[in-house]
């Protein structure tokens, strides 16, 4: 144990451990299951109460659990997605719980410091358990080991600082709907709107103890063909969306190659059929392009509605004379179209010297501007005024195998963590008045 580490207790280790137990996958990953558990009986239910009861002991309170009213999906920028899911499970929101903690009074934004984790996780089973030096599970890394690394770290600030708690109060947010793109909109967007924010707010997610000021967002083009299937020894009489689809998913990765500078652009989802004996006239493509500024997904969108345009007038350049394809050539235009399952949603950014500073001092230095930054929930804190927003967590997404098999979390970066969060409110609390 170094001197910058906060150790976690054994009720530490054991609330982490009951966690990881916890399936908290959420629908989007997990997909419709009729006899999943309903409402309060869910795995969020469980382990956001799990976690109340333990930040009660710290001295944190809870000022607000509940699921998110149905007309938080009645907005444009809302992932499909989330619409289809919803439309589809009468209990969706239901089992969407997400809790607010506060430790001190309702104090203003400028002497609070709030701090956002989410518990739920993707889904694939990790062997939960802990051998001393990892713990390993769903969620270890990605964000359940550091909410709970966080709990520590507040507790040791309040006994290192009596300011903590009282001068200057403290938010926790809790969330769902982080994992499965759902971009946040039912979880931290509704607690950010309710004004449940600092002067200072971080999100904890892996960034290696390197606070990060940059949040990306991200769209999703969907290009579905809905034309004329054809028996395999007559293919001629069909559309061959395969062939289709193939041919636009080569002509958008090449076209949108230079598109993302700030970015990235991922062209996948392509899925016909299963078969060998026929040609399918139906089909679909995916593309998801990440985006660093508001204006640049608004170009982007641009992009991909004229390559997708252009892709079809090669493809029917090119097939024209074809004897198999000459149809799906012809037809290509009219069988094809161009929807977006996700759009309009904000970037963050933003510098402030004064928060920065605290975060150096506490132990995290800023993420480098040259290195691209990702996609979560503190695009919602964009714009809030008077206020700096940080993404900042232990570990790293790939190195700790997050939405991956064997995700974990090492003990010594867990307690760093709390390290940091101790030393940031120690000094947000000497610097506030």
């Amino acid at each position: 144990m170094t001197p910058r580490q906060v150790p976690l207790r054994p009720a530490d280790r054991a609330l982490l451990l009951r966690l990881l137990r916890t399936p908290t996958a959420g629908p989007l990953e997990t997909g419709p299951a009729p006899d999943r558990p309903r409402g309060r009986r869910s795995g969020l239910w469980r382990a956001q109460r799990a976690y109340a009861r333990a930040a009660r002991t710290i001295g944190l309170r809870t000022v607000h659990h509940a699921c998110p009213p149905p007309d938080v999906l009645d907005r444009a920028d809302v992932p499909a997605v989330v619409r289809r899911h919803a439309a589809a499970d009468p209990a969706f929101l239901a089992r969407q719980p997400s809790l607010v903690l506060r430790l001190g009074p309702d104090l203003p934004r400028a002497a609070t410091v709030m701090f956002n984790v989410h518990l739920d996780t993707v889904a694939g089973p990790v062997p939960v358990g802990f051998d001393g030096v990892r713990f390993t599970g769903r969620g270890a890394i990605d964000a359940k080991g550091p909410a709970v690394a966080l709990l520590a770290g507040i507790r040791a600030a309040r006994a290192a600082c009596p300011a903590v708690g009282r001068r200057i109060a403290v938010l926790v947010q809790a969330v769902s709907g982080e994992e499965g793109g759902a971009m946040g909109v039912y979880g931290t967007r509704p607690l950010i709107e309710a004004g449940f924010t600092g002067r200072l707010n971080v999100f904890c997610e892996p960034t290696g103890l390197r606070h990060l000021p940059r949040a990306t967002a991200a769209l999703t083009a969907r290009v579905t063909v809905t034309g004329d299937d054809a028996v395999d020894d007559r293919p001629e009489r069909g559309h061959n969306a395969t062939v289709l689809l193939g041919f636009l998913a080569q002509h958008l990765a090449a076209a949108l190659d230079g598109e993302a500078a700030d970015g990235r652009v991922c062209v996948a989802g392509l899925h016909t059929g299963e078969l060998h004996n026929r040609v399918y006239g139906q089909g679909r493509l995916l593309l998801n392009l990440s985006y660093a500024s508001t204006a640049r997904g608004a170009a982007l969108e641009r992009a991909v509605t004229d390559a997708v345009a252009g892709g079809l007038d090669a493809f029917a350049a090119r097939f024209a004379d074809s004897r198999h394809l000459a149809r799906t050539a012809a037809d290509a235009a009219a069988v094809t179209r161009l929807e977006w399952d996700k759009r309009g949603l904000p970037c963050l950014s933003g510098a402030d010297p004064w928060a920065e500073s605290l975060l150096h001092a506490a132990g995290a230095p800023r993420w480098p501007d040259d290195e691209p930054a990702f996609t979560c929930d503190a695009v919602w804190a964009h714009g809030l005024p008077d206020a700096f927003t940080a993404v900042l967590g232990p570990g790293r997404l790939e190195d700790n195998h997050a939405h991956a098999a064997g995700e974990f979390a090492g003990l010594a970066d867990l307690e760093a963590f709390a390290g940091v969060v101790s030393r940031l409110l120690t000094a947000f609390a000497a610097r506030t008045r």
